[in-house]
């Protein structure tokens, strides 16, 4: 029984070492050396680091998105692994880890940064005013950010108007800036929010909004607007709009109509804001639908001034001006008279078409707007003058007849007067 015993504890010791020294073999033997077999643990966890280790070797910096032709940011690179770099012409160098912005040459990513070419001189705006013509200025630069054929110059000052001239004198800003350089296709001017004070004329103070003082108000305004009509410059003003003052509301009411009088003189246009910055009774409202139609804030606390919402709503009212002298601005379209098989524009003579050698244009008869017309007296054209006509329907029984005929004083009797 222990010769038995013994023999199996020997035999269990072989198969243990045996085990181990194979363990230890397979571990100490190199890669080579396994059966590449995805179903051994050991050979699945060495190709899975090995496969990690490659994909991280190969995580390359994501090209900087072009957003509107601007340049990447410095410091930009690409590198590839050196077995990519050794083989030009495969596919992962063309095109890249997954990324389709890889296979952007140098030459392809110089062009789509290029800026688009402009196609023709901008529309140029420039808005004067004082602090609130500021926020005008702002509402149609956000209108018109997107489009490149319309600039907005802001030539607009803060905290002044048409009253203190030794601050800052627009008749004279206007004339100096009409004289220099700077062309422009439409002015703009919105002013009359820092205006409820005394004017000083020589060594007198002018009472606000009295008889001499509304003389030499409104000759300022007409001096600003008159400077724009002799540079033929379309010039539009735009009335302030209501205050939450209603002191201060009912003094820009009579500013507004100097303001209109003085630019109709002139030959321009007067945008009157007021009802679109109001409530239903007429008074100042700080919220208000805005130019999507949502109700939003439109004006400030102050009661004077206005939000980026407000700023782009009182833009909206001037949109209209400036897409009507857009309209105007367009360019006629080139006439084409050497390609054969063009007729030639209306307006040339036949002398001209036949020197030039255009064919005449088919001859195209005038649709009639109308079909033939028939006045209500005209004399009857149907047969026998009668619209409609029927056989005459013999009745089938005298009898009846003679029955349905009326008798006097029955029910069916309606003869009158009654007998």
């Amino acid at each position: 029984m222990r010769t038995v015993r013994h023999t199996l504890l020997r035999t269990l010791q072989a198969l243990l070492l045996a085990a181990a020294t194979t363990f230890v073999a397979l571990l100490a033997s190199p890669p080579e050396a396994v059966a590449q077999d995805d179903s051994n643990p050991a050979v699945y966890w060495r190709l899975e680091r090995e496969r990690q280790e490659a994909a991280a070797r190969r995580v390359i910096q994501r090209p900087t998105r072009l957003t509107r032709g601007v340049a990447p940011r410095p410091g930009f690179t690409r590198e590839l692994p050196a077995a990519i770099e050794s083989q030009p012409g495969s596919p992962d160098a063309l095109s890249g880890i997954g990324d389709p912005a890889g296979s952007l040459s140098a030459d392809a990513a110089q062009a789509s940064a290029a800026p688009p070419p402009p196609v023709g001189p901008p529309f140029v705006i420039a808005v004067f005013g004082d602090n609130v013509g500021m926020l005008l200025a702002q509402g149609l630069a956000e209108a018109y950010s997107g489009r490149s054929n319309v600039t907005v110059l802001r030539r607009t000052r803060d905290t002044s108007g048409l009253v203190r001239e030794d601050f800052h004198d627009w008749p004279k800003a206007a004339q100096d800036f009409l004289n220099s350089d700077q062309k422009i296709d439409m002015a703009i001017m919105m002013v009359g929010s820092n205006d409820r004070q005394a004017i000083r004329e020589g060594a007198a103070s002018l009472e606000t909004l009295s008889a001499r003082w509304r003389e030499v108000y409104a000759g300022r305004a007409s001096a600003f607007a008159e400077a724009f009509r002799r540079k033929n410059v379309p010039l539009v003003w735009v009335g302030m709009p209501v205050m939450k003052n209603e002191r201060l509301s009912a003094d820009l009411v009579q500013l507004n109509e100097i303001y209109r009088e003085a630019v109709t003189k002139a030959g321009g246009s007067y945008v009157d804001v007021w009802e679109a910055f109001a409530d239903e009774r007429n008074r100042f409202a700080l919220h208000g639908p805005d130019v999507n139609g949502h109700t939003t804030r439109l004006r400030t606390g102050d009661g004077v001034h206005f939000t980026r919402a407000g700023a782009r709503k009182l833009a909206f009212f001037v949109e209209g001006d400036v897409k009507k002298l857009l309209d105007q601005r367009k360019a006629p379209e080139p006439l084409i008279v050497d390609a054969p098989g063009i007729a030639a524009p209306a307006g040339l003579s036949p002398a001209l078409e036949a020197a030039i050698g255009v064919e005449p244009a088919p001859v195209v008869p005038l649709r009639p707007v109308a079909g033939p017309i028939v006045p209500l007296n005209a004399a009857i054209v149907s047969p026998n003058g009668e619209l409609a006509t029927r056989a005459a329907i013999e009745p089938v029984n005298k009898a009846v007849e003679a029955a349905a005929s009326a008798r006097a004083g029955r029910a069916d009797d309606f003869s009158w007067p009654r007998r």
